[in-house]
């Protein structure tokens, strides 16, 4: 041995032996955060991770829920945007729902709020009547709503023929069942109404006073101080709208039905389902039926890929416009 390694082998005996590694501050006081968050996070994989990609390797597959799934590759894409004669006329109508009745909610139950809360004598009474409506289940107020516009025997066309006046089919007419489903969404508009009024009670009254000094008229204070102040609660409400339209399924299914004398919704493709004349098949109808009537479940696996991909493109285009109008404003 050298004298070199010799003067190490002392000075190693004589070192004293390294303290192991401890957990570094950040790493102990993220532990307990990372803990809690631990069964949300299990929840959400299970609930939400694992039901997506197994809904994407099941849209590749032909799957009745008796036999194994059969991988087919991009047949029911194919199938779905070439040959399927009625998902185009279903992807139809719930746009119709998407453009029309997600701004007429929205528009109206601005005005209602921005006149609630002008209203100073029985205040709480007028919001009560007008948010009444939301806590109806909706098939309730969907059978109640064909009741009343029943062309032979409702109220409001006994009303119309009282006054010499020819009332409409309303649900039983293709052109006017979309347009009748709309007044009952704008009947049940409460929900959204009440998050409005509490946004607009909420805008400062010192940016009104000031505006009004400056001689600034109601158009002028609504655009340039209402709506830049409430813009968060309208984007909430274009968003949850709008998701809420892609997924009609409930309002029109029994509309359907009622209006055409049936007492289930999971007609077969060979019935009158979207009654009258597919006027009120939505995609997620024809979707179930595809399911859980046809046993498809593969092809309705990839109907739902499909929803899901639109939905996030909205999305996307919804929040991207909301980000350029703030930084414009900026």
């Amino acid at each position: 041995m050298t004298q070199l390694e010799l003067t190490r082998a002392v000075e190693e005996i004589s070192s004293p032996a390294r303290a192991p590694r401890r957990r570094t501050p950040a790493l102990r006081s993220r532990l307990p955060i990372w803990s809690m968050m631990a069964l949300g996070m299990i929840g959400l994989i299970v609930f939400f991770v694992y039901p997506l990609i197994a809904n994407l390797y099941y849209s590749f597959t032909s799957f009745d829920l008796v036999s194994s799934p059969t991988w087919i590759g991009l047949r029911n894409y194919i199938y779905l945007f070439t040959q399927d004669s009625r998902v185009g006329t279903a992807a139809l109508n719930t746009l119709w729902f998407v453009v029309f009745l997600v701004p007429v909610r929205i528009i109206c139950s601005l005005g209602i709020a921005m006149l609630l809360t002008r209203r100073k004598r029985a205040s709480g009474f007028w919001r009560t009547l007008f948010y009444v409506p939301a806590l109806v289940p909706p098939v309730a107020s969907v059978v109640a709503f064909v009741f009343l516009f029943n062309p032979g025997t409702g109220p409001i066309n006994t009303i119309l023929r009282f006054f010499g006046i020819q009332g409409p089919l309303w649900f039983n007419d293709p052109a006017l069942s979309k347009p009748s489903l709309l007044l009952l969404g704008v009947w049940m508009m409460g929900d959204i109404m009440v998050i409005f009024l509490a946004a607009l009670l909420d805008v400062p009254r010192d940016q009104y006073e000031a505006s009004s000094l400056d001689g600034a008229n109601g158009r002028q204070r609504f655009w340039f101080i209402t709506l830049p102040n409430i813009s968060p609660v309208i984007l909430f409400s274009a968003v949850t709208g709008v998701i809420a339209a892609l997924q009609y399924f409930t309002e029109a299914a029994v509309a359907s039905s009622v209006a055409n004398g049936k007492t289930g919704i999971d007609a077969g493709p060979d019935q009158l389902l979207g009654y009258p004349n597919d006027s009120l098949l939505t995609y997620t109808q024809w979707m179930y039926v595809q399911g859980f009537t046809s046993f498809q479940l593969g092809y309705a696996a990839a109907m739902a890929v499909i929803l899901f991909v639109v939905a996030a493109v909205v999305m996307a285009v919804l929040l991207r416009r909301a980000g350029l109008f703030k930084q414009k404003e900026r």
